[in-house]
Order: structure tokens, then sequence, then C-alpha cells
């Protein structure tokens, strides 16, 4: 296979991230953290090669990931812990809604109040 024909390869395990959904690039990028115009410059990784995010999927389906260490969401402000598995499962969420979705454009793939911040942010108006 041509380089060109390769998906994006985890930056830790070297394998190729097969589905949206094990992206670890794309949770980010739909969470808002990683900007439109940086996604190809970005590294990517599966979701579980990054266990202190993957820790914070709770859905059905989502085997859960255990953290050794002082990143351990158990070890962890609890009100953080709390707002990160609702923020962090939401954008894993969005990821699978969109596996089932065919011409959705890649800027209408990040949360509402994501593509709503960088709207403003692009019209300079203050964040609201």
């Amino acid at each position: 296979m041509a380089v060109c024909d390769q998906g994006y390869l985890c930056e830790v395990c070297g394998q190729e991230v097969d589905d949206l959904v094990d992206s670890d690039l794309y949770l980010r990028y739909v969470l808002g953290e990683v900007e439109p115009d940086l996604l190809h410059k970005v590294a990517e990784r599966h979701l579980r090669c990054n266990p202190s995010r993957a820790q914070f999927i709770v859905a059905e389906g989502f085997e859960p990931v255990a953290v050794e260490g002082p990143f351990d969401k158990a070890e962890l402000d609890p009100e953080f812990v709390s707002a990160e598995e609702t923020r962090v499962t939401r954008g894993y969420l969005r990821l699978c809604e969109l596996m089932g979705q065919e011409g959705v454009s890649l800027l209408d793939y990040p949360l509402p109040e994501v593509r709503e911040r960088w709207r403003a942010a692009a019209q300079g108006e203050a964040p609201r």
C-alpha cells in the first residue's frame, strides 16, 4: 500500500487508526482542542493508546480504561472528573454519531458549542 493510501498512524503503537471512533485526534477535534487548519499536522493516537483521556469515556459499548498512578481519575478532584466524563463522553458519542452519517462536512464534526465558539472568533466576537 502506498503511504498516501494509509490512514493516520498511531504515534504510540504505530498501527493504523482504522475508525473515527478509535481516533484520539478526531475526539480532540470534536471537543475543540484541535483547530480545523491544524488537523492534518497533529499526531494521531488510538483512544486506548491515550488512556489518560480514554478513562473519561463512560459510554455503553466502550470498555472502561484504567490508568495507574497520579493521572488515575480516582486520584483527581471528583468535580473535575464528573465534568470531564460528561465532556469527553459527549465528544465520543459525537464520533459514534458521525460514523453512521455520510456527507457531513469536516467543519460540522465538532460539538455545537465548539462550532459556535469558532464562528464567533472568526467574526471577532467576544466569547460567550
